[in-house]
């Protein structure tokens, strides 16, 4: 089974699709890759790659990663994040065939993040390779670019929605990260089918523990870890006025952000003008050396706005969270929370409540470290039943399978996804 993963971003940069290419590798397929030029999170190219260069490399498991031009995205603002979306596309969509020639693909597999626009390029592709296209939807387009105020006026987004369902249409299979995904992908996507995939947990989760000392040593104390993205949607400012609720309450609770992002620059600046000494700002760590420093924290935090769009979407570190075996606080509404809740893995409050999401930290806080460890027991056995990476990957393995050979088997995929999470 060749399959080729088309995808803006890729290794070194760190997303999840990494480590399900390496998945799909051990479930049998035989994997190449069409990316840009790494330059997320900080917007400028890294060390030993050009930004014009259209150039292939061995990644160090062995597969090709073939990298096309790309406009880095800079500092941030609109234009800039703008072109960077659209010379991906551009590029992909006209030198990826060329980079690619002479290769043949059974599928043509897109990471569908934000911007869905990529997809077009795998449109090209499928026709040019005469493979079967997928693309597994991580965001919800047009709703993704109202909630976070890209995108308002009425008519532009109208115009998103068209072009939305034109490349959903022209996909052989959909594929959603959140159950609560399907209606509206459905909605848009004609005749193609339309199953659920949720994004697995992390392979880091999986390897045997060892003696490699934490990358980050937390300090003593009740360590609630915050770790991700520091993004818009993040509800940072939320988490920063729980903390300040927190700190005349609990003062030996801290809360200990891990990453970085378009935020982070406010976030610092925010913690020192109120002075709160009960929130650490520990930079970024690869994702190998997550379960290290989650395995410190005696409580894991992930917040969200409020918004319809966001209530949909399961952020990929839930996964994390319940992999680590930490009581999970959720401060987000919907699909988030409903899993966190099922897993019996901890506490969630409403979105944008600081109120709310303080007195969850105290609830957690105030329980016996007997009833803190069940939490975390509960959330990895839930993990390991529904998002362990390699029982995905052999899932996705076999259904990418049956299409490309046109035979569904004794049972859809989706049917076997349902067995699992029931």
């Amino acid at each position: 089974m060749k399959v080729l993963i088309l995808s803006q971003h890729f290794w070194p940069e760190t997303f999840r699709i990494n480590e399900v290419a390496e998945s799909l590798i051990a479930a049998g397929c035989e994997v190449t890759v069409l990316t840009g030029q790494p330059n997320y999170p900080e917007g400028r190219v890294f060390d030993g790659y050009r930004a014009a260069s259209l150039a292939a490399e061995t990644h160090p498991s062995g597969y090709r990663i073939h990298r096309v031009p790309l406009c880095p995205r800079g500092a941030g603002g609109a234009k800039r994040l703008v072109a960077n979306y659209l010379s991906f596309l551009a590029s992909a969509a006209v030198l990826g065939p060329w980079s690619l020639r002479g290769r043949s693909f059974d599928v043509v597999f897109v990471y569908g993040t934000s911007p869905i626009l990529q997809a077009i390029a795998g449109i090209v592709l499928k026709r040019v390779k005469r493979a079967k296209l997928v693309t597994w939807v991580q965001d919800l387009w047009p709703q993704s670019l109202e909630v976070t105020g890209f995108v308002r006026n009425p008519r532009l987004l109208g115009a998103v929605a068209t072009v939305v369902r034109w490349i959903y249409r022209r996909n052989d299979l959909l594929l959603v990260q959140s159950h609560a995904f399907e209606p509206p992908v459905r909605a848009m996507a004609g005749a193609t089918p339309v199953e659920y995939h949720p994004n697995p947990g992390e392979l880091a989760f999986s390897a045997p523990a060892g003696d490699v000392p934490p990358a980050l040593t937390l300090p003593e104390g009740f360590n609630v870890v915050f770790a991700g993205n520091f993004g818009t949607v993040q509800a940072l400012d939320t988490v920063v006025e729980a903390a300040a609720l927190l700190a005349q309450r609990a003062p030996d609770i801290r809360l200990v952000m891990v990453g970085s992002g378009g935020r982070g620059p406010w976030l610092e600046a925010e913690v020192a003008r109120r002075g709160l000494d009960n929130v650490m700002l520990a930079g970024r760590f690869p994702p190998q050396a997550m379960p290290g420093i989650l395995d410190q924290a005696a409580a894991v935090l992930v917040s969200l706005n409020r918004g319809e769009i966001l209530s949909q979407t399961v952020p990929s570190k839930v996964q994390a969270y319940l992999a680590a075996g930490r009581p999970v606080i959720a401060s987000l509404d919907g699909e988030g929370a409903r899993v966190v809740e099922e897993a019996g893995a901890g506490i969630a409050v409403p979105a944008e409540d600081a109120a709310a999401l303080a007195e969850g930290i105290l609830r957690i806080h105030a329980m016996a470290p007997e009833a803190r460890r069940a939490l975390g027991e509960s959330g990895r056995r839930y993990y390991e039943q529904h998002f362990a990476p390699e029982a995905l990957a052999a899932k996705l393995a076999a259904r990418f399978r049956q299409l490309a050979t046109g035979s569904r088997g004794d049972r859809s995929f989706t049917d076997a996804q349902d067995k699992q999470s029931t």
